[in-house]
């Protein structure tokens, strides 16, 4: 990858982000670029708050900034498996089934407050999620790139709640938390582009600054991202410390450690970077891993967070002191 393509792509990076804060006000442009990093890597991403805090505003000026075809499913106790990957029909004019696509069927995919329907339900995207297709009686069918899932949930202590299959879980890439706004001249900003936009949802204003074509490539350029064999052992002893350490019930599996460098390698990109450093390690790694860990039950009851052990780890383990670059060969 040659530098004129790097300033290319970080550009667009920059495009994308300073179009989305244009509408969804927040305290934290990093923020941002961990979204564009799960993005950029393919994953799916899920965004866990109080409700309010605008998590389907922001997905849905993603997915119109980007250009790709997305569709919504809200998520309610009574959502049927077929209401999400459709079904087949009986035709009389043919005299055979043909298959009403559910909403499934898109590149960006909103799944709103996804855990106030039943396990059941929940479980339909496993297939989805994991293997970019979907079996509908019998026969598979494939899912058109890129597809990404970008669900929002409430936490789970709230009314009507069910927890998400830890599987499901294991399959986001990232798990995100918006929070409050950190200044009362961020929260009078909200108000101030309400006026301004004289409706509740603006997102039918956007236009769109790249586009599905555009957002492939981008994808296909971090697959070229450079690692170095330390930065890769660097990533495999953080993932293998989640599975000793004295707090953790169930540590993060080996996707874990794929997403994490994806992750990495999308977030070296953004930076305008062909390779990747341990600073990008440590920028995505809590989101990356601390979803996808179980704490025992006891340390749970003393208020202990998994994205603070994830810390802790990180804390505990040598940077690598030296790695290379793909085009120099050079210690760095």
């Amino acid at each position: 990858m040659c530098t004129m393509d790097i300033i290319q792509v970080q550009k667009i990076c920059r495009t994308i982000i300073d179009e989305v804060e244009k509408v969804f006000v927040t305290s934290d442009r990093m923020l941002l670029n961990k979204v564009l990093c799960g993005f950029l890597s393919g994953g799916h991403i899920l965004f866990e708050d109080n409700p309010g805090l605008g998590k389907t505003l922001l997905v849905k000026v993603l997915a119109k900034v980007t250009g790709c075809e997305w569709k919504r499913i809200q998520f309610t106790p009574d959502l049927m498996p077929s209401d999400i990957l459709g079904t087949k029909i009986w035709k009389s004019n043919s005299s055979t089934f043909e298959l009403e696509k559910g909403p499934i069927f898109t590149n960006f995919l909103l799944a709103d407050e996804i855990n106030r329907a039943m396990p059941k339900t929940q479980s339909a995207l496993l297939e989805a999620m994991e293997e970019r297709q979907v079996s509908i009686e019998g026969t598979t069918y494939p899912l058109k790139p890129p597809f990404i899932v970008m669900a929002t949930q409430n936490p789970i202590e709230m009314e009507g709640t069910y927890p998400l299959p830890e599987a499901q879980m294991d399959r986001f890439i990232m798990k995100l938390s918006l929070g409050y706004l950190d200044s009362l001249e961020k929260e009078c900003e909200v108000l101030k582009r309400r006026i301004e936009w004289k409706k509740d949802d603006p997102t039918n204003d956007i236009h769109p600054v790249i586009t599905m074509d555009e957002l492939i490539m981008l994808q296909q350029e971090a697959e070229k991202v450079f690692v170095d064999d330390n930065i890769l052992m660097y990533i495999t002893e953080i993932v293998r410390n989640t599975r000793t350490n004295p707090n953790v019930r169930l540590g993060a599996s080996p996707r874990g450690a794929l997403a994490l460098l994806k992750l990495s390698r999308a977030s070296a990109l953004i930076s305008g970077r062909d390779y990747v450093v341990p600073d990008d390690v440590k920028f995505i790694a809590v989101e990356a891993l601390a979803h996808r860990i179980i704490l025992h039950v006891e340390h749970i009851m003393e208020g202990r967070l998994p994205t603070a052990v994830i810390k802790s780890i990180i804390s505990k383990i040598d940077v690598p002191k030296s790695y290379t670059r793909e085009n120099s060969g050079g210690l760095i």
